[in-house]
């Protein structure tokens, strides 16, 4: 068995085994954990159940988000902008960060762009650079509703990608202090090598030309494509700091090392796994694990950092037993 067949093998072992012995203690354990504040928003670690709940409410905002009487403050003077990624929206994506992120003092908001329409649930499928100009709009949008100066950005997988033709061509760089990507797609997929099965039987054309018509930014997002080598050219751009936060099972960004950046003063580039080898989520529970928001959050001030807890996620279905006040 080669070694890294051999160690996912053992890490995956290892989670079961103590997913078992955590779902044994997980009533005790909140018995006794810490009471949250009553004016604290709850905070759905489970995006699949998240995500269903919410998935036909497009346009209604996930908790703690486009609140119109939050007042920004010394400590978080940025409005975070929340970015869905392709076949979300704004609601489905964002019941795990929204609440955290108000939770902790943020002032955070919310959109749906690249869909049909605005009502449709499924967002994200359009032209990415048409998709870019909407997040510039909205952008303009939150700055002249709050005063601020700047914002940031936290988006999960083409919503961690898409920002960045934003900063590049679209005058964002000056708009923008943070950017947290969490499974972004910045080198694109192979969709576990379907795309390079499809190009050795010819049929790329064929399929990415019917693709195209209901998702465009999917072909866009194909490792190799054209849209994502004109973007590469330039993969950051100064003034903007760059986290990116990955998981070696993200079944979706494939390889999950197309998520990274290149190495860059104002870049950080985090596997999930080298801090908590308990840590199973993929490419949707991404967006909802409290290890991969932890991060999140001392990404976005990292002078008041948060306690970065490890316990077992699982994919699409989140921790098992209770989660830490993060």
């Amino acid at each position: 068995m080669p070694s890294s067949h051999r160690r996912n093998w053992l890490r995956r072992a290892a989670l079961a085994a103590v997913a078992t012995s955590a779902a044994a203690v997980a009533l005790a354990s909140v018995l006794v954990a810490p009471a949250r504040a009553a004016t604290q928003l709850p905070v759905n670690y489970d995006f699949i159940a998240g995500a269903t709940a919410t998935a036909l409410a497009p346009d209604t905002p996930p908790p703690g988000a486009n609140n119109s009487s939050c007042q920004l403050t010394a400590a978080h003077p940025d409005p975070v902008i929340l970015v869905h990624g392709t076949f979300a929206n704004m609601d489905d994506n964002w019941q795990a960060a929204s609440p955290l992120l108000a939770n902790n003092g943020y002032c955070v908001y919310a959109f749906n762009y690249g869909g049909t329409s605005s009502t449709s649930p499924i967002q994200g499928v359009g032209a990415i650079a048409t998709s870019a100009a909407e997040l510039a709009t909205f952008v303009n949008s939150v700055l002249a509703a709050t005063g601020a100066s700047k914002v940031d950005l936290v988006g999960h997988s083409q919503g961690g990608m898409m920002p960045r033709y934003y900063l590049n061509f679209l005058g964002g760089a000056s708009k923008v202090n943070d950017f947290v990507a969490l499974a972004p797609s910045n080198y694109g997929t192979t969709l576990d090598g379907i795309t390079e099965l499809a190009s050795l039987l010819d049929a790329s054309s064929a399929i990415n030309g019917t693709l195209s018509q209901v998702c465009e930014a999917c072909v866009q997002q194909e490792q190799g494509s054209a849209f994502l080598a004109n973007l590469n050219a330039t993969p950051t751009v100064p003034g903007v700091d760059y986290t990116v936060i990955e998981s070696v099972d993200d079944e979706v960004v494939t390889p999950y090392t197309n998520a990274f950046l290149p190495a860059a003063s104002n870049v950080t580039n985090i596997t999930l796994q080298n801090q908590c080898i308990l840590d199973g989520s993929d490419h949707l529970e991404i967006a909802a694990d409290p290890i991969a928001l932890a991060d999140m959050l001392n990404a976005l001030d990292p002078a008041a950092p948060v306690h970065v807890p490890c316990l077992v996620v699982l994919p699409v279905t989140g921790p098992v037993g209770p989660v830490p006040n993060i």
